[in-house]
Protein backbone atom coordinates (compact mmCIF):
# COMPACT_ATOMS: atom_id res chain seq x y z
CA UNK A 1 0.00 0.00 0.00
CA UNK A 2 2.98 2.61 1.13
CA UNK A 3 4.74 1.67 -2.61
CA UNK A 4 1.31 2.91 -3.90
CA UNK A 5 0.97 5.95 -2.04
CA UNK A 6 4.23 7.21 -2.81
CA UNK A 7 4.69 6.19 -6.51
CA UNK A 8 4.23 8.55 -9.31
CA UNK A 9 3.19 7.86 -12.85
CA UNK A 10 5.58 8.31 -15.23
CA UNK A 11 5.69 11.83 -16.93
CA UNK A 12 5.05 13.45 -13.28
CA UNK A 13 8.41 11.30 -12.36
CA UNK A 14 10.05 12.34 -15.07
CA UNK A 15 9.07 16.17 -14.82
CA UNK A 16 9.96 16.20 -11.13
CA UNK A 17 13.14 14.36 -12.08
CA UNK A 18 14.38 17.07 -14.41
CA UNK A 19 12.68 19.90 -12.54
CA UNK A 20 15.26 18.48 -10.02
CA UNK A 21 17.93 18.28 -11.80
CA UNK A 22 17.32 21.82 -13.49
CA UNK A 23 16.92 23.69 -9.85
CA UNK A 24 20.07 22.27 -9.03
CA UNK A 25 21.47 23.92 -12.57
CA UNK A 26 20.13 26.96 -11.76
CA UNK A 27 21.52 26.86 -8.29
CA UNK A 28 25.28 26.34 -10.14
CA UNK A 29 24.39 28.88 -12.65
CA UNK A 30 22.78 31.86 -10.05
CA UNK A 31 26.33 30.99 -7.77
CA UNK A 32 28.46 31.50 -10.89
CA UNK A 33 26.17 35.24 -11.44
CA UNK A 34 27.48 35.94 -8.19
CA UNK A 35 30.77 34.91 -8.80
CA UNK A 36 31.14 36.63 -12.05
CA UNK A 37 29.33 39.61 -10.85
CA UNK A 38 31.62 40.27 -8.08
CA UNK A 39 34.63 40.00 -9.96
CA UNK A 40 33.21 42.38 -13.31
CA UNK A 41 29.47 44.19 -12.12
CA UNK A 42 27.90 45.77 -14.90
CA UNK A 43 31.40 46.65 -16.84
CA UNK A 44 32.38 46.80 -20.46
CA UNK A 45 34.25 43.62 -20.15
CA UNK A 46 31.44 41.93 -19.17
CA UNK A 47 29.35 43.75 -21.62
CA UNK A 48 31.82 42.20 -24.35
CA UNK A 49 31.52 38.86 -23.12
CA UNK A 50 28.18 38.90 -22.74
CA UNK A 51 27.96 40.32 -26.48
CA UNK A 52 30.44 38.04 -27.42
CA UNK A 53 28.04 34.58 -27.09
CA UNK A 54 25.44 35.84 -29.51
CA UNK A 55 26.32 34.46 -32.88
CA UNK A 56 28.46 31.25 -31.51
CA UNK A 57 24.55 30.78 -29.92
CA UNK A 58 22.76 31.19 -32.82
CA UNK A 59 25.33 28.80 -34.98
CA UNK A 60 24.48 26.48 -32.43
CA UNK A 61 20.92 27.00 -32.22
CA UNK A 62 20.13 26.77 -35.83
CA UNK A 63 21.87 23.33 -36.09
CA UNK A 64 22.35 21.59 -33.29
CA UNK A 65 20.41 23.07 -30.65
CA UNK A 66 17.01 24.16 -30.87
CA UNK A 67 16.12 24.04 -34.76
CA UNK A 68 17.64 20.44 -35.09
CA UNK A 69 16.71 18.77 -32.06
CA UNK A 70 13.30 19.88 -32.71
CA UNK A 71 12.77 18.40 -35.70
CA UNK A 72 14.98 15.16 -34.98
CA UNK A 73 13.07 14.31 -32.15
CA UNK A 74 9.70 13.22 -33.52
CA UNK A 75 11.20 11.78 -36.56
CA UNK A 76 13.61 9.41 -34.07
CA UNK A 77 10.62 9.01 -31.92
CA UNK A 78 9.14 7.16 -34.62
CA UNK A 79 11.57 5.45 -36.04
CA UNK A 80 11.99 4.07 -32.13
CA UNK A 81 8.08 2.79 -32.19
CA UNK A 82 8.24 1.92 -36.01
CA UNK A 83 11.59 0.16 -36.99
CA UNK A 84 13.33 -0.34 -33.73
CA UNK A 85 16.52 1.21 -32.40
CA UNK A 86 19.38 0.42 -34.66
CA UNK A 87 17.32 2.10 -37.51
CA UNK A 88 17.18 5.10 -35.15
CA UNK A 89 20.85 5.13 -34.63
CA UNK A 90 21.91 4.54 -38.00
CA UNK A 91 19.67 7.83 -38.63
CA UNK A 92 21.56 9.24 -35.82
CA UNK A 93 24.85 8.98 -37.19
CA UNK A 94 23.48 10.34 -40.89
CA UNK A 95 22.39 13.49 -39.44
CA UNK A 96 25.65 13.92 -36.75
CA UNK A 97 27.88 13.92 -39.47
CA UNK A 98 26.29 16.11 -41.40
CA UNK A 99 25.79 18.77 -38.37
CA UNK A 100 29.11 18.52 -37.10
CA UNK A 101 30.32 19.02 -40.73
CA UNK A 102 27.62 22.56 -41.08
CA UNK A 103 28.95 23.80 -38.04
CA UNK A 104 32.78 23.32 -38.14
CA UNK A 105 32.89 25.07 -41.46
CA UNK A 106 30.27 27.77 -40.26
CA UNK A 107 32.46 28.27 -37.45
CA UNK A 108 35.52 29.25 -39.59
CA UNK A 109 33.50 31.60 -41.36
CA UNK A 110 32.39 33.37 -38.75
CA UNK A 111 35.63 33.26 -36.77
CA UNK A 112 37.36 35.12 -40.01
CA UNK A 113 34.78 37.78 -40.03
CA UNK A 114 33.84 38.33 -36.29
CA UNK A 115 34.94 41.52 -35.88
CA UNK A 116 33.23 43.04 -38.88
CA UNK A 117 30.24 41.02 -37.83
CA UNK A 118 30.27 43.20 -34.32
CA UNK A 119 31.24 46.66 -36.04
CA UNK A 120 28.55 46.33 -38.40
CA UNK A 121 25.75 49.04 -37.55
CA UNK A 122 22.96 46.02 -37.81
CA UNK A 123 25.56 43.58 -36.16
CA UNK A 124 25.38 43.08 -32.53
CA UNK A 125 27.30 45.78 -30.80
CA UNK A 126 27.78 48.99 -33.36
CA UNK A 127 27.90 51.59 -30.43
CA UNK A 128 30.33 49.48 -28.19
CA UNK A 129 33.74 51.52 -28.21
CA UNK A 130 36.60 49.96 -30.66
CA UNK A 131 38.61 48.23 -27.44
CA UNK A 132 35.15 46.65 -26.49
CA UNK A 133 34.63 45.19 -29.94
CA UNK A 134 38.13 44.08 -30.38
CA UNK A 135 37.43 42.19 -27.18
CA UNK A 136 34.54 41.19 -28.10
CA UNK A 137 35.74 39.08 -31.28
CA UNK A 138 38.43 37.47 -29.00
CA UNK A 139 36.08 36.28 -26.89
CA UNK A 140 33.79 35.35 -29.55
CA UNK A 141 36.53 33.12 -31.65
CA UNK A 142 37.14 31.09 -28.77
CA UNK A 143 33.21 30.51 -28.03
CA UNK A 144 32.70 29.15 -31.40
CA UNK A 145 35.49 26.89 -30.61
CA UNK A 146 32.88 25.34 -27.85
CA UNK A 147 29.97 25.41 -30.20
CA UNK A 148 31.61 22.92 -32.45
CA UNK A 149 31.52 20.32 -29.89
CA UNK A 150 28.07 21.33 -28.69
CA UNK A 151 26.80 21.06 -31.98
CA UNK A 152 27.82 17.04 -31.17
CA UNK A 153 26.39 17.53 -27.72
CA UNK A 154 22.92 18.94 -28.29
CA UNK A 155 22.42 16.18 -30.73
CA UNK A 156 23.03 13.10 -28.35
CA UNK A 157 21.01 15.15 -26.15
CA UNK A 158 18.25 14.52 -28.91
CA UNK A 159 18.98 10.95 -29.28
CA UNK A 160 18.88 10.13 -25.80
CA UNK A 161 15.23 12.15 -25.49
CA UNK A 162 14.06 9.64 -28.45
CA UNK A 163 14.87 7.11 -26.50
CA UNK A 164 12.80 8.17 -23.47
CA UNK A 165 16.45 8.64 -21.42
CA UNK A 166 15.69 12.01 -19.34
CA UNK A 167 18.28 12.02 -16.89
CA UNK A 168 22.06 12.11 -18.68
CA UNK A 169 20.37 15.35 -21.01
CA UNK A 170 19.17 16.72 -17.78
CA UNK A 171 22.21 16.07 -16.21
CA UNK A 172 24.56 17.72 -18.63
CA UNK A 173 23.99 21.20 -17.91
CA UNK A 174 24.96 21.02 -14.50
CA UNK A 175 28.58 19.83 -15.91
CA UNK A 176 28.27 23.09 -18.29
CA UNK A 177 27.78 25.19 -15.26
CA UNK A 178 30.62 23.46 -13.12
CA UNK A 179 33.12 24.15 -16.65
CA UNK A 180 31.79 27.68 -16.04
CA UNK A 181 32.18 27.98 -12.64
CA UNK A 182 35.87 26.73 -12.79
CA UNK A 183 36.77 29.26 -15.00
CA UNK A 184 35.06 32.52 -13.27
CA UNK A 185 36.30 30.94 -9.51
CA UNK A 186 40.04 29.68 -10.48
CA UNK A 187 40.97 31.06 -14.10
CA UNK A 188 39.62 34.71 -13.98
CA UNK A 189 40.61 35.99 -10.95
CA UNK A 190 44.31 37.14 -10.23
CA UNK A 191 43.54 36.40 -6.49
CA UNK A 192 41.59 32.55 -5.97
CA UNK A 193 38.76 32.51 -4.23
CA UNK A 194 38.40 31.65 -0.67
CA UNK A 195 35.45 28.95 0.51
CA UNK A 196 36.39 28.95 4.44
CA UNK A 197 39.18 27.28 4.98
CA UNK A 198 39.66 26.29 1.04
CA UNK A 199 41.76 28.36 -1.36
CA UNK A 200 41.72 28.04 -4.77
CA UNK A 201 44.48 28.89 -6.79
CA UNK A 202 44.09 32.38 -9.14
CA UNK A 203 45.32 32.22 -12.77
CA UNK A 204 44.68 36.02 -13.54
CA UNK A 205 43.28 35.36 -17.24
CA UNK A 206 40.56 37.88 -16.72
CA UNK A 207 37.32 37.98 -18.92
CA UNK A 208 39.34 34.73 -21.07
CA UNK A 209 39.05 32.99 -17.70
CA UNK A 210 34.89 33.20 -18.20
CA UNK A 211 35.64 31.79 -22.24
CA UNK A 212 37.47 29.22 -21.15
CA UNK A 213 35.51 27.95 -18.90
CA UNK A 214 32.95 27.82 -21.68
CA UNK A 215 35.14 25.39 -23.05
CA UNK A 216 35.75 23.16 -20.28
CA UNK A 217 32.14 23.23 -19.60
CA UNK A 218 31.02 21.91 -23.21
CA UNK A 219 33.32 19.13 -23.00
CA UNK A 220 31.90 18.19 -19.85
CA UNK A 221 28.30 18.84 -21.25
CA UNK A 222 29.49 15.99 -24.20
CA UNK A 223 31.01 13.72 -21.91
CA UNK A 224 28.40 12.94 -19.37
CA UNK A 225 25.94 11.85 -22.21
CA UNK A 226 28.35 9.50 -23.87
CA UNK A 227 27.36 6.45 -20.96
CA UNK A 228 23.99 6.83 -22.44
CA UNK A 229 25.18 6.02 -26.40
CA UNK A 230 26.54 3.27 -24.80
CA UNK A 231 23.50 2.24 -22.35
CA UNK A 232 21.04 2.21 -25.63
CA UNK A 233 23.86 0.18 -28.03
CA UNK A 234 24.82 3.28 -30.26
CA UNK A 235 27.45 2.23 -33.03
CA UNK A 236 28.52 5.34 -35.24
CA UNK A 237 28.58 5.20 -38.80
CA UNK A 238 30.79 7.51 -40.92
CA UNK A 239 27.74 8.19 -43.63
CA UNK A 240 25.50 10.86 -44.58
CA UNK A 241 23.55 10.31 -47.14
CA UNK A 242 21.64 13.22 -48.31
CA UNK A 243 18.90 11.06 -49.99
CA UNK A 244 18.39 8.77 -46.91
CA UNK A 245 14.30 9.26 -46.49
CA UNK A 246 15.21 9.72 -42.76
CA UNK A 247 17.49 12.05 -43.29
CA UNK A 248 15.57 14.08 -46.08
CA UNK A 249 12.84 14.05 -43.49
CA UNK A 250 14.60 15.60 -41.02
CA UNK A 251 15.85 18.58 -43.54
CA UNK A 252 12.57 19.11 -44.19
CA UNK A 253 11.40 19.71 -40.66
CA UNK A 254 14.08 21.29 -39.94
CA UNK A 255 14.00 23.99 -42.69
CA UNK A 256 10.99 25.94 -41.25
CA UNK A 257 12.81 25.27 -37.58
CA UNK A 258 16.48 26.87 -38.81
CA UNK A 259 14.26 29.99 -39.89
CA UNK A 260 11.85 29.86 -36.51
CA UNK A 261 15.20 29.54 -34.40
CA UNK A 262 16.87 32.39 -36.34
CA UNK A 263 14.08 34.75 -35.65
CA UNK A 264 14.44 33.43 -31.93
CA UNK A 265 17.88 34.40 -32.12
CA UNK A 266 17.50 37.58 -33.85
CA UNK A 267 15.89 38.77 -30.89
CA UNK A 268 19.13 38.40 -28.46
CA UNK A 269 21.22 39.75 -31.36
CA UNK A 270 18.83 42.96 -31.70
CA UNK A 271 18.39 43.15 -28.04
CA UNK A 272 22.45 43.46 -27.50
CA UNK A 273 22.58 45.47 -30.65
CA UNK A 274 19.90 48.36 -28.97
CA UNK A 275 21.41 47.82 -25.63
CA UNK A 276 24.64 48.79 -26.84
CA UNK A 277 23.27 51.89 -27.85
CA UNK A 278 21.77 52.56 -24.18
CA UNK A 279 24.89 52.58 -22.11
CA UNK A 280 27.24 50.80 -20.57
CA UNK A 281 25.90 47.72 -18.34
CA UNK A 282 22.47 47.64 -20.10
CA UNK A 283 23.58 44.35 -22.24
CA UNK A 284 24.80 42.88 -18.59
CA UNK A 285 21.59 44.43 -16.79
CA UNK A 286 19.55 42.30 -19.66
CA UNK A 287 21.23 39.54 -19.42
CA UNK A 288 20.72 38.94 -15.74
CA UNK A 289 17.32 40.00 -16.01
CA UNK A 290 16.82 37.39 -18.71
CA UNK A 291 18.64 34.57 -16.95
CA UNK A 292 16.43 35.36 -13.99
CA UNK A 293 13.12 34.83 -15.78
CA UNK A 294 14.30 31.82 -17.17
CA UNK A 295 15.14 30.07 -13.76
CA UNK A 296 10.98 29.39 -13.44
CA UNK A 297 10.56 28.79 -17.50
CA UNK A 298 13.05 26.12 -17.66
CA UNK A 299 12.32 24.46 -14.07
CA UNK A 300 8.29 24.60 -15.51
CA UNK A 301 8.06 25.43 -19.20
CA UNK A 302 11.23 23.59 -20.52
CA UNK A 303 10.94 20.75 -18.10
CA UNK A 304 7.62 20.13 -18.73
CA UNK A 305 8.31 20.04 -22.83
CA UNK A 306 11.01 18.53 -22.84
CA UNK A 307 8.98 15.51 -21.48
CA UNK A 308 6.32 15.95 -23.52
CA UNK A 309 7.66 16.26 -27.60
CA UNK A 310 8.35 12.65 -27.02
CA UNK A 311 4.87 11.51 -25.57
CA UNK A 312 3.24 13.71 -28.06
CA UNK A 313 4.50 13.02 -31.07
CA UNK A 314 4.23 8.78 -30.18
CA UNK A 315 0.08 10.17 -29.48
CA UNK A 316 0.13 11.49 -32.87
CA UNK A 317 1.90 8.78 -34.51
CA UNK A 318 -0.74 6.16 -32.93
CA UNK A 319 -3.96 8.96 -34.05
CA UNK A 320 -4.88 9.03 -30.64
CA UNK A 321 -6.02 12.72 -30.79
CA UNK A 322 -7.93 12.12 -27.53
CA UNK A 323 -4.76 11.52 -25.60
CA UNK A 324 -3.08 14.51 -27.31
CA UNK A 325 -5.78 16.56 -26.09
CA UNK A 326 -5.64 15.38 -22.35
CA UNK A 327 -2.17 15.39 -22.37
CA UNK A 328 -2.16 19.18 -23.64
CA UNK A 329 -4.16 20.27 -21.94
CA UNK A 330 -3.10 19.14 -18.40
CA UNK A 331 0.46 20.51 -19.48
CA UNK A 332 -1.20 24.40 -20.62
CA UNK A 333 -3.39 24.39 -17.05
CA UNK A 334 -0.34 23.09 -14.86
CA UNK A 335 1.72 25.75 -16.77
CA UNK A 336 -0.46 28.72 -16.25
CA UNK A 337 -1.66 28.24 -12.69
CA UNK A 338 2.13 28.13 -11.47
CA UNK A 339 3.65 31.11 -13.93
CA UNK A 340 1.35 33.72 -13.06
CA UNK A 341 2.00 33.52 -9.05
CA UNK A 342 5.69 33.11 -9.08
CA UNK A 343 5.95 36.49 -11.60
CA UNK A 344 4.24 38.73 -9.27
CA UNK A 345 5.95 36.97 -6.14
CA UNK A 346 9.34 37.22 -7.74
CA UNK A 347 8.94 40.97 -9.00
CA UNK A 348 8.04 41.98 -5.35
CA UNK A 349 10.78 40.42 -4.12
CA UNK A 350 13.34 40.92 -6.55
CA UNK A 351 15.03 43.85 -4.30
CA UNK A 352 15.73 41.35 -1.55
CA UNK A 353 17.33 38.83 -3.31
CA UNK A 354 19.46 40.79 -6.02
CA UNK A 355 21.78 43.14 -3.67
CA UNK A 356 24.16 39.54 -3.58
CA UNK A 357 25.42 39.86 -7.21
CA UNK A 358 27.48 42.38 -5.75
CA UNK A 359 26.71 44.82 -8.65
CA UNK A 360 26.34 48.16 -6.40
CA UNK A 361 23.08 50.24 -5.62
CA UNK A 362 22.49 51.87 -9.61
CA UNK A 363 23.54 48.20 -10.92
CA UNK A 364 21.12 45.99 -8.52
CA UNK A 365 18.79 49.04 -9.32
CA UNK A 366 19.10 47.74 -13.11
CA UNK A 367 18.45 44.96 -12.93
CA UNK A 368 15.50 44.82 -10.24
CA UNK A 369 13.88 46.87 -13.34
CA UNK A 370 14.94 44.69 -16.49
CA UNK A 371 14.32 41.43 -14.36
CA UNK A 372 10.46 42.63 -13.37
CA UNK A 373 10.13 43.56 -17.22
CA UNK A 374 11.34 39.80 -17.93
CA UNK A 375 8.92 38.46 -16.15
CA UNK A 376 5.46 40.08 -17.10
CA UNK A 377 6.34 37.66 -20.06
CA UNK A 378 6.78 34.24 -17.77
CA UNK A 379 3.55 32.86 -18.20
CA UNK A 380 3.82 33.47 -22.37
CA UNK A 381 7.55 32.22 -22.52
CA UNK A 382 6.17 28.96 -20.52
CA UNK A 383 3.16 28.45 -22.42
CA UNK A 384 5.53 29.03 -25.79
CA UNK A 385 7.30 26.47 -24.93
CA UNK A 386 4.27 23.49 -24.93
CA UNK A 387 2.53 25.70 -27.64
CA UNK A 388 5.24 25.15 -30.36
CA UNK A 389 5.65 21.51 -28.95
CA UNK A 390 2.09 20.95 -30.10
CA UNK A 391 2.88 21.44 -33.98
CA UNK A 392 6.07 19.95 -34.04
CA UNK A 393 4.51 16.58 -32.37
CA UNK A 394 2.67 16.55 -35.93
CA UNK A 395 5.70 16.97 -37.49
CA UNK A 396 4.46 21.02 -38.81
CA UNK A 397 7.08 22.99 -38.47
CA UNK A 398 5.77 25.97 -40.70
CA UNK A 399 3.14 27.23 -37.93
CA UNK A 400 5.90 28.17 -35.29
CA UNK A 401 7.70 29.84 -37.96
CA UNK A 402 5.33 32.19 -39.26
CA UNK A 403 4.66 32.40 -35.38
CA UNK A 404 8.33 33.65 -34.70
CA UNK A 405 8.52 35.80 -38.14
CA UNK A 406 5.96 38.10 -36.53
CA UNK A 407 7.75 37.55 -33.02
CA UNK A 408 11.00 39.39 -33.86
CA UNK A 409 9.25 42.10 -36.20
CA UNK A 410 7.01 42.97 -33.18
CA UNK A 411 10.05 42.68 -30.50
CA UNK A 412 12.02 45.21 -32.57
CA UNK A 413 9.79 47.74 -33.33
CA UNK A 414 8.83 47.53 -29.14
CA UNK A 415 12.25 47.86 -28.62
CA UNK A 416 13.35 50.87 -30.80
CA UNK A 417 10.34 52.74 -29.06
CA UNK A 418 11.81 51.72 -25.54
CA UNK A 419 15.28 52.96 -27.24
CA UNK A 420 13.69 56.31 -28.47
CA UNK A 421 11.69 56.61 -24.64
CA UNK A 422 14.84 56.52 -23.01
CA UNK A 423 16.63 59.06 -25.02
CA UNK A 424 18.02 62.46 -23.56
CA UNK A 425 17.09 61.34 -20.18
CA UNK A 426 20.82 60.92 -18.97
CA UNK A 427 21.71 58.51 -16.32
CA UNK A 428 17.65 57.34 -16.23
CA UNK A 429 17.93 56.93 -19.63
CA UNK A 430 19.74 53.55 -19.44
CA UNK A 431 17.20 52.63 -16.49
CA UNK A 432 14.03 53.52 -19.13
CA UNK A 433 15.82 51.51 -22.45
CA UNK A 434 17.26 48.35 -20.71
CA UNK A 435 13.72 48.04 -18.81
CA UNK A 436 11.83 48.95 -22.26
CA UNK A 437 13.43 46.00 -23.72
CA UNK A 438 12.81 43.38 -21.23
CA UNK A 439 9.08 44.68 -21.51
CA UNK A 440 9.19 43.96 -25.51
CA UNK A 441 10.49 40.67 -24.97
CA UNK A 442 7.71 39.97 -22.72
CA UNK A 443 4.95 41.39 -24.75
CA UNK A 444 6.08 40.10 -27.98
CA UNK A 445 6.80 36.32 -26.92
CA UNK A 446 3.25 36.27 -24.80
CA UNK A 447 1.58 37.54 -28.07
CA UNK A 448 3.31 34.70 -29.77
CA UNK A 449 2.76 31.67 -27.33
CA UNK A 450 -1.17 33.68 -27.78
CA UNK A 451 -1.56 32.80 -31.54
CA UNK A 452 -0.15 29.59 -31.44
CA UNK A 453 -2.34 28.11 -29.17
CA UNK A 454 -5.29 30.14 -31.10
CA UNK A 455 -4.24 28.50 -34.29
CA UNK A 456 -3.89 24.97 -32.15
CA UNK A 457 -7.61 25.27 -31.64
CA UNK A 458 -8.74 25.88 -34.92
CA UNK A 459 -7.01 23.06 -35.74
CA UNK A 460 -8.22 21.11 -33.02
CA UNK A 461 -11.30 22.32 -30.86
CA UNK A 462 -10.39 20.51 -28.13
CA UNK A 463 -6.93 22.23 -27.24
CA UNK A 464 -6.01 24.64 -25.26
CA UNK A 465 -8.85 23.86 -22.74
CA UNK A 466 -8.05 26.35 -19.52
CA UNK A 467 -10.75 25.37 -17.41
CA UNK A 468 -10.80 27.68 -14.09
CA UNK A 469 -7.01 28.15 -14.35
CA UNK A 470 -7.04 31.48 -15.30
CA UNK A 471 -9.07 32.49 -12.31
CA UNK A 472 -7.31 30.73 -9.91
CA UNK A 473 -4.13 31.97 -11.47
CA UNK A 474 -5.03 35.63 -11.06
CA UNK A 475 -5.54 34.89 -7.34
CA UNK A 476 -3.13 32.80 -6.77
CA UNK A 477 -0.91 36.37 -7.68
CA UNK A 478 -2.41 38.23 -5.98
CA UNK A 479 -2.20 36.49 -2.93
CA UNK A 480 1.16 35.54 -3.06
CA UNK A 481 2.66 39.09 -4.60
CA UNK A 482 0.41 40.78 -1.22
CA UNK A 483 2.04 38.60 1.18
CA UNK A 484 5.35 38.97 -0.41
CA UNK A 485 4.97 43.08 -0.30
CA UNK A 486 3.77 43.21 3.40
CA UNK A 487 7.23 41.37 3.91
CA UNK A 488 9.08 43.06 2.16
CA UNK A 489 7.70 46.13 3.61
CA UNK A 490 7.25 45.24 7.32
CA UNK A 491 9.59 42.24 7.77
CA UNK A 492 11.70 43.61 10.75
CA UNK A 493 14.95 41.35 9.41
CA UNK A 494 17.92 42.26 6.64
CA UNK A 495 17.20 43.01 3.17
CA UNK A 496 18.13 39.89 1.76
CA UNK A 497 16.39 37.47 4.59
CA UNK A 498 13.19 39.38 3.77
CA UNK A 499 13.62 38.39 -0.34
CA UNK A 500 13.92 35.01 0.76
CA UNK A 501 10.90 34.84 3.01
CA UNK A 502 8.87 36.99 0.45
CA UNK A 503 9.43 34.48 -2.10
CA UNK A 504 8.67 31.28 -0.22
CA UNK A 505 5.87 32.44 1.91
CA UNK A 506 4.28 34.62 -0.88
CA UNK A 507 4.11 31.24 -3.04
CA UNK A 508 2.86 29.18 -0.04
CA UNK A 509 -0.26 31.83 0.45
CA UNK A 510 -0.69 31.63 -3.74
CA UNK A 511 -0.40 27.61 -3.50
CA UNK A 512 -3.98 27.07 -2.16
CA UNK A 513 -5.22 28.87 -5.34
CA UNK A 514 -4.18 26.61 -7.65
CA UNK A 515 -3.63 23.53 -5.75
CA UNK A 516 -5.83 22.01 -8.23
CA UNK A 517 -3.90 22.00 -11.16
CA UNK A 518 -0.52 21.58 -9.01
CA UNK A 519 -1.85 18.51 -8.03
CA UNK A 520 -3.07 17.19 -11.46
CA UNK A 521 0.62 17.72 -12.61
CA UNK A 522 1.98 15.31 -10.17
CA UNK A 523 -0.92 12.63 -10.71
CA UNK A 524 0.54 12.50 -14.43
Amino acid sequence: MRRKIFSLPRIARTTLMLTALFAVDKVLAFGRQIIIGHQFQLSAELDAFNAANNLPDLLFALISGGALAMAFIPVLSEYRTTRGRDALWELFSRVANLAFLTTAVLAVVIAIFALPLIRWEFGIAPRFTPEQQELAASLMRLDLIATVIFSLSGLVTAGLQANQHFFLPALAPLMYNLGQIFGAAVLAPEKGLSLGPIHLPGFGLGIYGLVYGVLLGALLHFGVQVPGLIRYGFRWKPVIGLRDPGVVKVLRLMGPRVLTMFFIQLVFLARDNLASRVGTGAVSALAYGWFIMQVPETLLGTALGLVLLPTLSEQIARGDWQAFAATFNRGVRGLLALTLPIAAVLAVAMPGLLPVLGLGESGTRLVVWTTRAYLLGLAGHSLLELASRGFYAQQDAKTPLFASALNSAAYIGLGVLAIISGKNLGAEGTLVGATGIGLANAIAFTTEAALLLFLLHRRRKEVPAFGTSPRDAVLAALAGGLVAALLMAYAPAPLLARGVAASVLGFLAALPFIWKEAKALLSW
